[in-house]
């Protein structure tokens, strides 16, 4: 078990754990949160054994293998693939010493380290590599990829995986959903659910802390408190804990009255009824959610647009993409305030560029876009961070888009985003990646847009923000579009989805637990099986003939292949079990005989590894044989 006692920990003139207790068995899954700089990296770091308590003890099973995702890539010039490898240091250490025994020509050592790597997995570790990385949404030409061409969100995916391709009995996760798309995150939740050994994880998601742990860890003013439950069970009882609170109780009494203003005047009106709507689940759901988040530094609105048209936006038989390459074709979106619309799809399939076109960033290649009179957009993107200037600081920020207003309300409206004092004043240089997103969406905020456009609005954002910025699109009254990962802020700000997919937009009759069916279905229907191209006009029966012919062409060398690797597999298991039968001899094991046994031994680990290899290549020939056959018949 972990076990921290009376645990002190400082990080220069900074106390950032006292007095700190916590005690987590072998195989809880925990989540560990509270507000950034409260030390939850540094505990990490404490317990890989970087960093020792100032005071008090951090103790934890002496032969635990721990693994960790790396927050730095330090190699670019190795394959994605075997990169990833690289996490499982044991195997690396068999097979360079495998390598160094095989150019001694030194049997006996071969004959252990066979048997090494055999209890290593070394023998199917580059297929599970290649799993890792298709799971987190790797395609098989990446997978062979130089590591320095891919960018830095793509390296993040890269350390994951290798984290999770290093056996280990903890695992430390910090932040792994950060870069993740919403397909990727889907297969993480299951492949984390599945992890034997003990996991503490710092992520800002609250649905896939739900999905994953069984305990939640609150950092809060040098202490360690630990729940029982997932994020939802944590907001829960903290709520309880501070529910007598004079603080909280103003605080949830005032947004219960704003909420229920809003509904009395909009309820009845059909192009508000909507948003009325939200808020009612908005007003169920603030008992029990207010309390949990008293002491948040958050406390913001995105500024009513004055005038207003409809609709907002009309997109009609559109094509979009980049110079002669289509994305989307026949694309047809009209929107009118109040619009809440979440976009789904795989990564890849132009949610953003549909974003990018509907913000004016790209023009259509084909259609018509047309835009209200009156139309306000606010555009949120990652890349929009990058275009902060560096040496202005969020004041200064604000007063070039306000240089006539008060300096004071530009400050109160930043301390709104949690820039207060000196922060108002730093320069945006030496900012985190969440202070850069909150100072975009202040920015955006303060324009007063009745269009907002949000391209995964919460990377970098913590939990605590997540919620501002969830109850700030709540009371938002204009139309809202947005592109997450985060599932929570999709559940609880959106009225429908668009599925963006296949080449087209198209709406979604679902929700994400829908969705999430239908991804397997689609990674189903689009796993490479067969070079073979299959004609899609099932009318057209020339075609078919056609097609079954130039499959059937096909299947032949895909049967001798496989015929031939199931003889080689017979051969083989001769050969191992003559082997093994000359091990069954007593005499064998004479002294006079041992160059003859380490010989054998050799020969076995050998035909072992061998005979892995040969049934994996086996199995995979049937499955693509299979996959050919059902191919013919449906074309029969």
């Amino acid at each position: 078990m972990i076990r921290l006692s009376n645990l002190t920990l400082q990080r220069g003139p900074q106390r950032l754990l006292e007095g700190a207790e916590l005690t987590l068995h072998a195989g809880q899954k925990a989540g560990l949160i509270g507000a950034n700089g409260a030390g939850k990296s540094s505990l990490f770091a404490l317990l890989r054994g970087e960093l020792t308590p100032d005071s008090g003890d951090c103790r934890l099973p002496g032969d635990w293998r721990i693994a960790h995702m790396r927050q730095e890539v330090d190699t670019l010039d190795r394959l994605a693939v075997d990169y990833v490898l690289d996490g499982d240091i044991r195997l690396r250490a068999v097979q360079a010493e495998l390598a160094a025994a095989e150019a001694a020509h030194d049997n006996a050592a071969l004959a252990r380290l066979h048997v090494e790597l055999d209890s290593a997995d070394g023998y199917t570790a580059d297929a599970r590599a290649r799993k890792l990385l298709a799971g987190l949404g790797f395609s098989n030409e990446q997978m062979d990829r130089r590591v320095g061409d891919f960018s830095g969100g793509w390296r993040m995916r890269l350390n994951l995986a290798q984290a999770l391709m290093c056996p280990s009995d903890l695992l430390l996760l910090d932040e792994p959903t950060n870069h993740l798309d919403l397909d990727a995150i889907l297969w993480l939740e299951d492949w984390l659910k599945g992890y034997p050994g003990t996991l503490l994880l710092i992520s800002h998601d609250r649905d896939f802390l739900d999905a994953v742990v069984d305990h939640v860890a609150h950092v809060e003013q040098c202490k360690l408190t630990l729940y029982r439950g997932g994020y939802t069970a944590f907001e829960r009882a903290r709520a309880e804990r501070l529910a007598q609170q004079q603080q909280a109780y103003e605080k949830q009494q005032a947004q219960r009255a704003h909420m229920e203003k809003y509904i009395a005047r909009f309820k009845a009106q059909a192009t508000k009824a909507r948003q009325a709507q939200s808020r009612i689940k908005a007003l169920e759901r603030m008992e029990e959610l207010t309390a949990a988040h008293v002491d948040s530094p958050f406390d913001f609105v995105f500024r009513e647009s004055q005038k207003i048209s409809s609709p907002l936006l009309d997109l009609s038989e559109a094509r979009l993409g980049y110079g002669d390459k289509t994305v989307l074709d026949k694309v047809k979106l009209q929107l009118t305030p109040g619009a809440r619309i979440g976009l789904l799809g795989p990564n890849g399939a132009g949610k953003s560029t549909l974003i990018k076109n509907l913000s004016g960033e790209l023009q259509p290649l084909a259609g018509r876009l047309v835009r209200g009179e009156n139309t306000s957009v606010g555009y949120f993107a990652q890349h929009q961070l990058d275009s902060l200037d560096s040496k202005a600081s969020p004041l200064l920020h604000l007063q070039r888009l306000a240089p006539t207003e008060r300096e004071q309300t530009l400050r109160d409206f930043l301390g709104g985003f949690d820039f207060r004092g000196e922060r108002c004043d730093e320069p945006v240089l030496n900012f985190s990646g969440g202070e850069k997103a909150r100072l975009a969406l202040a920015l955006i905020a303060w324009e007063r847009p009745n269009l907002l456009l949000l391209d995964e609005p919460t990377n970098h954002l913590d939990l605590e923000m997540r919620l501002a910025l969830t109850m700030a699109l709540q009371e938002f009254s204009g139309a809202v579009v947005v592109v997450s990962h985060d599932r929570h802020l999709l559940k609880s700000t959106t009225d429908e989805f668009l599925l963006v997919a296949d080449g087209k937009m198209e709406p979604f009759d679902g929700d994400l637990d829908d969705y999430a069916r239908w991804l397997v279905e689609y990674r189903q229907r689009n796993a490479p099986v067969s070079s073979t191209p299959v004609n899609p006009d099932k009318t057209d029966k020339k075609a078919q003939r056609q097609a079954a012919a130039a499959l059937r062409q096909q299947l032949a060398p895909h049967k001798r292949q496989a015929d031939k690797l199931e003889a080689d597999l017979n051969k083989l298991h001769e050969d191992l079990a003559k082997v093994e039968a000359s091990l069954g001899d007593s005499g064998v094991y004479e002294a006079a005989r041992k160059d003859e046994l380490r010989d054998l031994l050799a020969r076995q680990a050998q035909l072992k590894g061998r005979e892995a290899e040969l049934e994996e290549a086996w199995m995979a020939a049937l499955e693509v044989l299979e996959n050919m056959q059902a191919e013919l018949e449906a074309l029969s």
